[in-house]
């Protein structure tokens, strides 16, 4: 495969790294989405949603199956204690896998009513859990079951598992997808694709919200994403973002500078920071890769 690294803003060289590698590690997915790093295990943990598995990879052992059938897990991010939090379209809800290996669920309702389809999540340093639910699990049998929704929205939660309260942090979102923190926490980015049900006036955008408490406020956009939508992403200490697109990665700055974009010749949905802020593990369409600035 061909990989093309186009640079838009000479800035990206100081911020970012002068050269690049890429392996690709794994091509037997069907729709692979959700990385997630474990530190202490030195692993990277991510999902086929429509092959409703979810997959182990380390340096040592390559890939491995680590669950199937996963419920159609689809994002997952590690907590402050090192379990490995997981949304499942199947469970229409969000797990949490402990160090022994034992699966919970912990929240799927709210107010009473099942939530639609969690699909991606983060964990922020006070421990509460954030995650968008969009419907993505219950429009079809291909990554979940066809359902209707009972809330009839899509919205982004903030989860408090000391408390166990969940509550909606902000409606200002029509399709909420990714999302991440920005380095001081101060503010989260979300991916509103709702481009997917509407073509022509749909939104493919990065925006972002200031967190107050466990609430979203003053949205702002960031900027555009093309081609294609906005899936997965994550920021660095630098709030550099590396956002998904439709045939690889667009690196912008917070303020929606473009610095450069990584062309992987396919559908991108997702990456995660390893080791180190030098290194991305990337989802696209069947594929994991690795990639490496220096």
């Amino acid at each position: 495969m061909q990989t093309q690294l186009e640079i838009y803003d000479n800035r990206f060289y100081q911020l970012v790294g002068e050269t690049f590698q890429l392996d690709e590690l794994f091509d037997k997915a069907i729709w692979a989405e959700g990385p997630a790093w474990h530190t202490k295990d030195q692993a990277l943990i991510f999902s086929d949603v429509k092959g409703n598995t979810m997959y182990r990879w380390t340096a040592e052992t390559g890939v491995q199956i680590f669950r199937s059938p996963s419920y159609f897990a689809n994002g997952n991010t590690v907590d402050l204690d090192g379990n490995l939090v997981t949304c499942e379209h199947g469970h229409r809800g969000i797990s949490l896998t402990n160090r022994k290996g034992e699966v919970s669920i912990l929240v799927d309702h709210f107010e009473g009513k099942r939530l639609n389809s969690p699909n991606d999540v983060v964990v922020k340093s006070d421990g509460t859990i954030w995650f968008t639910d969009p419907p993505y699990g219950i429009l079809s049998d291909a990554e979940g079951k066809k359902s209707p929704s009972e809330i009839i929205g899509c919205y982004i939660y903030c989860f408090d598992p000391r408390t166990h309260k969940l509550n909606i942090a902000t409606f200002n979102v029509m399709r909420p997808n990714g999302l991440a923190f920005s380095a001081d926490e101060k503010q989260l980015f979300v991916a509103d694709m709702s481009a997917v049900e509407f073509s022509e006036e749909g939104l493919h955008h990065l925006v972002v919200f200031d967190v107050e408490g466990q609430r979203l406020t003053h949205r702002r956009e960031v900027a555009e994403i093309t081609p294609g939508i906005p899936d997965g992403f994550c920021i660095d200490q630098q709030n550099i973002i590396y956002c998904s697109c439709e045939n690889g990665l667009v690196i912008l700055l917070a303020d929606g500078t473009l610095l450069a974009r990584l062309l992987l010749h396919k559908t991108t949905s997702n990456c995660t920071f390893g080791n180190d802020q030098k290194t991305l593990f990337i989802t696209a369409s069947n594929s994991l890769y690795r990639l490496i600035f220096q």
